[in-house]
């Protein structure tokens, strides 16, 4: 029994008003991410380098808010972070606010695998996964025309952070909207993984951290769940919100139910958004509270995907 669910993330109010024109290929992204790790995990790659590799294949999109096209901060900057945890003994690994590697969730992997210290920050982070054979980019390389135009209208509409995220046309037609990515596994051994990689919010303030470098706030797997977040950071670290699935599951509630317990929890924190879990049955949920969410998930060798309300099968 093997599985994978993903995100691209959360975001927006009101209905759903359909795929924009680069939805496509967000979709497509998701689909070859579903279709290719879920082969690996068939033959019997490691639930932690099956989450690896499918934040790197979305860290290689454009489209999504991790490592190319990444947001862009306030001072014009982009900076970007990754979290990963393994479930079967808590190793874990996270690289915070770094500028100039291509993979930070292959650099938060190779953290955890250091096993000391845990959690890297800044230049040191970046100097440690060059070090370690990660790629190193220029930030001009990972800055798309989609985000500078983004970046452009939150500046001159003085709105507040974050507000332009999921903007396709860089009209502040949505309210809120985060692309953190995001992939949950369980391996044919029954361990579980997690992880998450983003580049925050458009306009964020210099040296602001969200949810998803923080384990047991972005990110959590233990011996019974896997957990990825994506909405606004800030309400997921006052829960501990992807922790808090996994205690919710040890007070006997149903996986279901914990996913949306949780963010019940989150939203009066001003942090609507969503969640990918998978649990060690193989159970998979993928809710969320928000406009979207882009996400899908492979299991038994059937393909799910979907934006809005709706799923369809591949």
């Amino acid at each position: 029994m093997v599985g994978l669910a993903i995100h691209g993330g959360a975001g927006g109010d009101g209905p759903w008003k359909g795929p924009t024109d680069l939805d496509p290929q967000r979709i497509a992204c998701m689909h070859n991410v579903l279709s290719t790790v879920g082969s690996m995990l068939e033959s019997g790659i490691d639930a932690l380098e099956a989450v690896t590799i499918a934040v790197e294949m979305m860290e290689n999109e454009p489209l999504f808010n991790a490592g190319i096209g990444s947001v862009i901060a306030a001072d014009g900057s982009v900076t970007m972070d990754a979290s990963i945890m393994r479930g079967s003994d808590s190793a874990t690994g996270s690289v915070v606010n770094v500028t100039k590697i291509r993979h930070p969730i292959r650099a938060a992997k190779i953290v955890l695998e250091n096993n000391w210290p845990v959690m890297l920050n800044g230049s040191a982070a970046d100097d440690f996964a060059i070090k370690n054979g990660i790629e190193e980019v220029e930030q001009e390389w990972l800055i798309t025309d989609l985000r500078k135009a983004q970046w452009q209208k939150w500046k001159d509409a003085n709105s507040r952070p974050g507000s332009t995220d999921e903007d396709d046309s860089a009209m502040l037609d949505h309210d809120e909207g985060m692309g953190t990515v995001g992939a949950v596994a369980i391996d044919k051994n029954g361990i579980l993984a997690a992880a998450t990689s983003t580049g925050g919010m458009t306009g964020k303030p210099d040296g602001r951290i969200g949810d998803t470098p923080i384990i047991g706030a972005g990110t959590w797997a233990d011996q019974k769940v896997a957990v990825s977040c994506t909405g606004v950071g800030e309400a997921f670290i006052r829960t501990c919100a992807a922790h808090e699935v996994a205690t919710r599951l040890r007070l006997g509630e149903s996986l279901e139910t914990a996913c949306k317990n949780m963010l019940d929890m989150v939203a009066p924190l001003g942090g609507r958004g969503g969640v990918i879990a998978i649990d060690s049955d193989g159970n998979i949920e993928i809710p969320f509270q928000t406009m979207l969410m882009y996400r899908g998930y492979w299991k038994d060798g059937e393909i799910m995907t979907g934006i809005g309300p709706d799923l369809s099968s591949h």
